[in-house]
């Protein structure tokens, strides 16, 4: 059994008219080309009180807990 994994899932970046020209500016400056990716996070969007009571428990655990997203 392979560990899930634990990086973002990157995929194309949706730009609009005026983020396409502010890449195409950056490409000039760099003389290089630029890919722009959205980062989608596997992580479960917590609150500060969800957040909280994982550190609790990494704390009185002495672990580190990753809580992810149900898809």
């Amino acid at each position: 059994m392979s560990a899930p994994p634990t990086g973002p899932d990157l995929r194309p970046a949706a730009l609009d008219d005026a983020a396409l020209e502010e890449i195409h500016r950056l490409e000039q400056r760099l003389g290089t080309p630029v890919v722009a990716y959205e980062a989608a996070s596997p992580y479960a969007d917590l609150s500060a009180e969800q957040l909280a009571e994982v550190q609790r428990a990494e704390s009185a655990l002495g672990v580190r807990l990753l809580a992810y997203r149900q898809v």
